[in-house]
């Protein structure tokens, strides 16, 4: 798509986007995983759990029932709750591609689904809550899907689907954005999801670097 450097409005994911999260949450969920009676060697590739919403992602990952799915991640949340800066640094550049978007006189949000309590602590840790003008996390661990989210978003922004453009590491971010009208800029570096799986689910551009990401957003080498 070559205007997404003019959409005015841009949604980032947060884990594996715009915060290097990837090795807290797959330490703390093996933790809880283990405690609940999951052998280590039926835990596959953890990182799966990254980009669906927990409890959920526990049930749709390893099988879990409902209920085990909510006794899992309420350990979890006890232990990642006990973790500090160290669980969400900002990947390199991201503090300054925020700012240049909002210099640009862009409406910077995030859409994630990480609970909301934690998302508002893990940005006012980074310090970057005043650059972005919404930040939407899940209310609840009740089900509340990818695209809800954007969909609130967008209308707390007064925007319409043709206005924004999301960006995001998993097909989740894709497919959320695409059920909205909304096209996605799928990234790689936070080591999540790859090419492949991005670009199979609909996402108009794939880049594996702040610095690339920065391009496409502020329309620099185009």
């Amino acid at each position: 798509m070559c205007d997404i450097h003019e959409r005015r409005v841009v949604l980032f994911d947060f884990d594996g986007t715009l915060a290097n999260t990837k090795d807290a949450i797959i330490q703390t969920a093996t933790r809880a995983l283990l405690r609940h009676g999951i052998a280590r060697d039926e835990l596959g590739d953890v990182s799966r759990l990254i980009g669906p919403p927990f409890p959920q992602a526990f049930s749709q990952v390893y099988g879990l029932s409902a209920e085990e799915a909510d006794a899992v991640t309420s350990d979890y949340r006890s232990m990642y709750a006990t973790l500090g800066l160290e669980a969400w640094p900002l990947f390199d550049g991201i503090a300054q591609l925020l700012q240049d978007l909002r210099s640009q006189g862009k409406t910077v949000c995030v859409a994630t689904s990480k609970l909301q309590s934690v998302l508002d602590r893990a940005l006012a840790d980074e310090g970057i809550r005043d650059v972005l003008h919404l930040a939407q996390g899940k209310p609840s661990d009740k089900p509340f899907t990818k695209e809800q989210t954007i969909a609130l978003v967008l209308a707390h922004a007064g925007a319409t689907a043709d206005e924004a453009v999301m960006v995001g590491d998993r097909h989740h971010d894709v497919e959320g954005a695409a059920a909205c009208g909304v096209p996605c800029v799928g990234v790689t570096y936070g080591g999540t999801g790859d090419y492949a799986e991005l670009s199979a689910a609909g996402a108009c551009r794939v880049v594996d670097t702040v610095g690339q990401l920065a391009e496409v957003l502020l329309g620099k080498g185009n």
